[in-house]
């Protein structure tokens, strides 16, 4: 595994209490296999933020989570406790929601717009049902929800009852490419042709929705910038979400926690972070395919700055293996 290693620790678990605190989302917008899981993680480790990881898969999971260990398993349990006397959850379990209303495909599954209509309600007031149990068990206001979907974000900017902190992280399509292409991890995967014309999708739709949001509360974050100046970054994302007291985390050894899904590294207690040089080939479809689009994302502000961009840009080649979700 190149860029990050993982060593088996025990993460601490989080404390109950904040009734009733306005939840703050740093919600990561994007497309998959960009590092929304590793960024995740790390802003999981500053104080007064808890990573929940994908929390698009809660319906589809019934609210389990993808690990079923004891501490997770309990975690959530408790979750799922907090949100027994609200009305309708139990009912959208299952797929439905996901495939109606937060992929971005669904845009052109005609046949499933009705559903879309039918269930927008309820998903709403259960997404913003869920921060809130969430803001109660772990004890803190700022949760990051790493499902990267932008039709998800879409709605999400429809609740009136938290605060939406829009992270839209972009990663080298290079990598994103070679990281769908693999087939020595078990992961999904896509050829470099569908994988092209799901960037350009996802990021036309994460533009549109990053657009709309009010400035103050959104940010565009490059993956490459993130893994060379890690503290800096994520210094800059807590400011931009109104969490300005919480120091960097140690990037030595961070807690995975308790996420209810994530790519592989979420499977392990810890995490290392480490910039490694590891050179993959590059496809010149996807260079010619994806320079329009990374043209149009570099013009986008508000952006995270590292204090030596293309310095850092150059080096942080890293975690071309080590698949995010």
């Amino acid at each position: 595994m190149s860029g990050l290693s993982v060593t088996p620790a025990l993460a601490p678990r989080p404390e109950r209490g904040a009734p009733g605190r306005r939840p703050q989302v740093i919600y990561i917008m994007g497309a998959g296999r960009s590092g929304s899981s590793v960024l995740g993680i790390t802003l999981g480790n500053c104080t007064n933020v808890f990573f929940a990881g994908e929390l698009d898969n809660w319906l589809l999971r019934s609210g389990r989570p993808q690990l079923e260990d004891s501490e997770r398993s309990r975690f959530w349990d408790g979750v799922r406790a907090e949100l027994e006397d609200e009305p309708g959850a139990s009912e959208l379990f299952g797929s439905e929601t996901q495939r109606s209303i937060e992929r971005s495909i669904s845009l052109f599954r005609v046949h499933r717009w009705p559903a879309r209509h039918r269930l927008r309600r309820r998903y709403r007031a259960i997404a913003e049902d869920l921060y809130r149990a969430l803001t109660r068990v772990t004890g803190v206001v700022h949760i990051v929800d790493s499902s990267h979907y932008p039709l998800r974000a879409r709605e999400l900017q429809r609740l009136s009852g938290i605060d939406l902190h829009l992270v839209f992280l972009v990663r080298d399509p290079q990598d994103v490419a070679a990281s769908f292409n693999r087939r020595d991890v078990n992961e999904y995967n896509k050829s470099t042709f569908h994988t092209n014309v799901y960037l350009w999708l996802t990021h036309l739709l994460s533009m549109l929705v990053f657009l709309r949001h009010p400035r103050e509360r959104r940010l565009l974050v490059r993956y490459e910038d993130f893994l060379g100046d890690p503290q800096d970054i994520v210094r800059q994302i807590l400011d931009h979400s109104g969490c300005a007291d919480a120091p960097p985390a140690d990037l030595t050894a961070l807690a995975i926690g308790f996420p209810l899904q994530g790519n592989r590294v979420t499977r392990s207690s810890t995490l290392s972070l480490k910039v490694h040089s590891d050179p993959l080939p590059s496809s010149r479809l996807t260079a010619v395919l994806q320079a329009p689009l990374m043209m149009a994302l570099s013009r986008l502000r508000p952006a995270a700055t590292a204090k030596d961009g293309e310095t850092r840009r150059g080096a942080s080649t890293a975690e071309r293996t080590c698949a995010s979700s």
